[in-house]
C-alpha cells in the first residue's frame, strides 16, 4: 500500500498505542517492577483453575452457544440476586461477552448513532472514549476531583449541565478506575434522578464490585427505583478470581437493553473462552468467606503500597476499593509532568507507572496525577517502595 495513504479511521484520531502497552513494554524492556497494568501476580482460587483444566479434558473446546454457557449465565443470575437482591432471567437477560472490554463495546456500539452523546464521569478506564468515537459520538466529561477530605466527588451541576438533548446514556463505573472511588447512596440517586428525568439509559462497569476496603458498600445502580429498566450492568471475572487472562464478562439488564448490546457483540467475538466459562460459574459461586478474604487482602496490599508511596514523598489519595492508588507527583516533581515523569520513571528507580491524563477527555485535570496499580504480592510491594524511596525521599539529615 502506498506509504502516504492514511489508512487509520478518522474516528480513531489520537488513540495510539494504549498507555497500558507502551509501559508494559518498558518494564520488560528495562525489568522495571510493573505497577502500571492493573494484573495481580498470583493465581486464583483453585476450584476456578481446576474446573478449567476439567473443562479442557472434557472435551469443552468449540464455540460455545452465542449467549454464553447456560450454567454460567445461571451463575451470574444467582450472583446478582444473592448479593443485589435482583431477578434477572439468565434466558434472556444476560449475555457473556469477551471480557467487561467488549461489552462495553456491544453496549456502545449497539445503542449510539452518529452525533449522540455519553455522559461520562472523567477520570476513567482509556477504552471508553475509543468506543464512544468508533460510534461516532462525542463523550461529555464529567470531571471526579478530591475535595478537602480527599475523597473523589463530582459537582451536581455539572452532572445536570452536561445532558443535551443529544444525550443518549450515562456511562457509570463504580467502583471506579483510576480513582478508587465508591459512588454512594446519595451520588447514585443523583444520577438516577438525572437518567429518569432525561429518559436515558445507563450502562455500568461494576468490575472492581467485590475489591472494596473499610467496610464500603457497593450499590448497583440497577437497584434503584426505576431503575433496571434503563440500566445495562457489566462485570467480569477476571479481577475478582485473578484470571484477567481469561477475558470472561457478562451484561445483565432489561432485555431491550441487552438485545441491542448483544447485536453488536455477536459480530465482535461472536464467542469465546468455552472451557473458562463453567470455571466462571464455579468462581462466582464461592462462599462469602473468600470474597471477604480477596477484599481483606488487597486492603492490606493497599495500605502497604501507600505507606510506601507517602515515605517516598508523594501526595497520595487512598482508594476505598478497586486495585489502583492515585497520587499527585507534584510533591517530588514541581514539573507535574505526569507523562514525562511515568517515561522516566523505569530508568530512575526500576518502577513502571501509568499517568493519569490519558484518563481524561481534558488531559489538563490530570498532568499532575499518576496510577500504581497495588495488587501484588507483600514482597513485591516492598521492594517497589525502597526503589522510590531510594529515588525520591528526601535525604534525612545527618
Amino acid at each position: 500500500m502506498p506509504g502516504h495513504v492514511d489508512v487509520l479511521t478518522s474516528k480513531l484520531d489520537g488513540f495510539g498505542t494504549t498507555i497500558f502497552a507502551e509501559m508494559s513494554a518498558l518494564a520488560i524492556d528495562t525489568g522495571a517492577v510493573n505497577l502500571g497494568q492493573g494484573f495481580p501476580d498470583t493465581d486464583g482460587p483453585s476450584e476456578v483453575l481446576d474446573e478449567a483444566v476439567a473443562a479442557i479434558r472434557r472435551g469443552v473446546n468449540q464455540y460455545p452457544p452465542g449467549l454464553g454457557d447456560p450454567d454460567l449465565r445461571l451463575a451470574v443470575a444467582e450472583h446478582q440476586r444473592r448479593w443485589y437482591d435482583l431477578d434477572v432471567d439468565p434466558a434472556s437477560q444476560i449475555v457473556v461477552t469477551a471480557g467487561a472490554t467488549e461489552a462495553l463495546a456491544g453496549a456502545l456500539l449497539g445503542m449510539l448513532d452518529a452525533g449522540d452523546e455519553v455522559v461520562v464521569f472523567e477520570p476513567m478506564y482509556d477504552s471508553y472514549q475509543a468506543a464512544i468515537a468508533l460510534a461516532g459520538a462525542r463523550a461529555v466529561p464529567v470531571l471526579l476531583a478530591p475535595d478537602v477530605s480527599g475523597r473523589y466527588v463530582f459537582d451536581p451541576d455539572e452532572l445536570r449541565q452536561a445532558v443535551s438533548p443529544r444525550t443518549k446514556l450515562i456511562l457509570l463505573n463504580t467502583p471506579h478506575n483510576p480513582t478508587g472511588k465508591v459512588f454512594d447512596a446519595g451520588e447514585l440517586a443523583l444520577i438516577a434522578e438525572v437518567a429518569i428525568e432525561h429518559d436515558l439509559v445507563v450502562v455500568t462497569d461494576e468490575v472492581y464490585e467485590h475489591l472494596l476496603f473499610d467496610g464500603r458498600r457497593h450499590i448497583p445502580i440497577a437497584t434503584l427505583p426505576g431503575m433496571f429498566e434503563r440500566t445495562l450492568t457489566i462485570s467480569s471475572g477476571g479481577k475478582t478470581f485473578h484470571t484477567t487472562g481469561w477475558k470472561i464478562g457478562w451484561m445483565s439488564g432489561a432485555e431491550p437493553l441487552v438485545a441491542a448490546a448483544k447485536t453488536a457483540k455477536q459480530f465482535l467475538t461472536f464467542v469465546n473462552g468455552a472451557p473458562f466459562q463453567p470455571a466462571m460459574a464455579v468462581g462466582l459461586r464461592m462462599p462469602d468467606t473468600y470474597f471477604d478474604t480477596l477484599a481483606a487482602t488487597l486492603q492490606t496490599a493497599r495500605d502497604r503500597l501507600v505507606d510506601g508511596l507517602r515515605a517516598a514523598g508523594f501526595t497520595t489519595h487512598v482508594p476505598e476499593a478497586t486495585y489502583f492508588i492515585t497520587v499527585d507527583i507534584r510533591s517530588v516533581d514541581p514539573s507535574g509532568d505526569g507523562m514525562t515523569f511515568c517515561r522516566s520513571l523505569p530508568e530512575r528507580c526500576g518502577i513502571v507507572a501509568v499517568p493519569d491524563e490519558v484518563f481524561y477527555v481534558r488531559p489538563e485535570h490530570g498532568r499532575h496525577l499518576v496510577r500504581f496499580a497495588c495488587c501484588k504480592r507483600p514482597e513485591v510491594i516492598d521492594e517497589a517502595a525502597r526503589r522510590l524511596a531510594a529515588g525520591f525521599a528526601p535525604e534525612s539529615p545527618s
